[in-house]
């Protein structure tokens, strides 16, 4: 088969289903009888459910990230944004870094864009919010958090001090609490290192909507993270929306106010915006329809050619029953995403298609270190148990070797001394000693 006649598959987005998709079309087929094309604005895959433990210094940042280069060796990879699909001509418009455009053929296109924060019009919410599904986002909140501490334990002014030592986190589900549990206890075992400072100087926050915290894990643990994080001094407000945050000044529905420096808002994800700016039909909820086999369906039946999975869209979780759908975590998506690859694959070939199908192995959730929740079918663990449960979970479900065995040496080295304390400063702006200096040479 000459490379112009192999079909093309384009893969739009390199996370988890992006990435997994790619290996198992690969795997099946090899790389002389398809041209696999794998489109992110990253040349990484980040492993969101260690991000609270990047936060927490447990994890270097880029043990959590699989990278494209290494693990889809063969593939073609184009480091850009997607800004429209146009399937009734099988193309997509791809915005490369350099601001140029790169229009992109395709055969089969697997549309795996997941989500992006959803945010409201809050006043001063886009100036002052912090995301919490990135990286980046999760080493700049602990630079900033440990620059808070350094700036409060010199400060004077009593106000200021107690701004930049009360940390404000929005949404309760699995991102929000665990996040601020890491953070929390992070915090907390840095205070002795800081005599200036006292415990009860420092206060974090809890808002949610919703009249509970976690609330996949059902009542009675979400009840019990709701006591833990509690029973550590953390103010959760429930049944309780954030109205303003403009400099930092935190208003809320109940009534109460309060400054704080630091707002990570992890209040729920919305499907990608790029889906507005395509020809594909959306369903109610403004995500891809798909059929038990993953391929995207409309009113007319399936769309030729189109395939999707995970955050971006609505699959039907054949194990719960009729009318269920998957829940938009990791565990279905890597799993989605395996099942894609190989009916991709079964599509070529002129096999018959199989549908998704996996029943929940259980729910678990860190709250910092040593405690956690967890659901494995009706038995409910809690404590240092759990916690054990989710840290091994998630290090066998990271993608390679290499990124689980350097995990593991975070995890060894961490149980055998402190907690690393350091910040990079100026790590926004890594040029401004040397523009200083240059600056302080020319007037001399």
């Amino acid at each position: 088969m000459s490379n112009s006649a192999v079909p093309r598959v384009l893969i739009l987005g390199g996370g988890y289903v992006g990435l997994y998709a790619a290996r198992q079309v690969r795997k099946r087929l090899g790389l002389r009888n398809v041209a696999i094309t794998v489109v992110d604005p990253r040349p990484y895959m980040t492993y969101q459910p260690f991000l609270p433990e990047v936060a927490s210094g447990a994890i270097e940042p880029r043990h959590v990230l699989a990278s494209h280069r290494r693990d889809l060796r063969g593939c073609k990879l184009v480091t850009g944004k997607v800004t429209e699909i146009r399937h009734a001509d099988k193309t997509v418009i791809v915005e490369l870094e350099d601001g140029n455009t790169e229009t992109l053929e395709y055969d089969h296109v697997v549309v795996a864009l997941g989500a992006v924060p959803r945010t409201l019009p809050i006043p001063g919410l886009a100036e002052h919010g912090i995301g919490f599904k990135q990286v980046e986002e999760a080493v700049a909140l602990r630079d900033r958090v440990f620059n808070n501490l350094s700036e409060a334990a010199s400060v004077k002014d009593e106000a200021e001090r107690k701004r930049l030592l009360t940390f404000t986190f929005v949404g309760g589900g699995f991102a929000g609490a665990e996040a601020l549990g890491e953070v929390e206890d992070m915090v907390r075992a840095a205070l002795k290192f800081y005599p200036d400072l006292h415990p009860a100087d420092v206060r974090f926050v809890l808002i949610e909507a919703a009249p509970r915290i976690l609330p996949e894990l059902g009542d009675e643990l979400g009840q019990y993270g709701l006591a833990q994080l509690r029973s550590r001094g953390v103010e959760v407000k429930l049944e309780t929306f954030l109205n303003s945050c403009v400099d930092g000044h935190i208003v809320t529905s109940d009534g109460d106010e309060w400054d704080s420096d630091i707002l990570v808002w992890t209040a729920g994800m919305k499907p990608n915006p790029v889906l507005a700016n395509s020809d594909l039909p959306l369903n109610q909820t403004g995500r891809l329809q798909c059929l038990p086999d993953l391929r995207v369906t409309g009113e007319d039946g399936p769309l030729e050619g189109v395939w999707s999975a995970g955050d971006i869209s609505t699959v039907p979780d054949l194990a719960s029953g009729e009318g269920k759908f998957c829940p938009p975590n990791a565990q279905h998506a890597v799993r989605q995403a395996r099942r894609l690859g190989e009916n991709i694959a079964a599509s070529i070939q002129g096999e018959p298609l199989k549908d998704y199908f996996h029943k929940n192995k259980g729910i678990v959730a860190s709250l910092g270190l040593h405690k956690g929740v967890a659901q494995v079918g009706k038995i409910k663990i809690k404590g240092y148990p759990a916690w054990m449960m989710h840290r091994g979970y998630h290090v066998l479900a990271m993608p390679t070797w290499n990124r689980k065995l350097r995990i593991l040496i975070n995890w060894f080295t961490s149980a055998f001394s402190n907690r690393d304390f350091v910040s990079v400063v100026q790590q926004e702006k890594p040029r401004q000693s040397f523009e200083d200096a240059a600056n302080s040479g020319a007037k001399k």
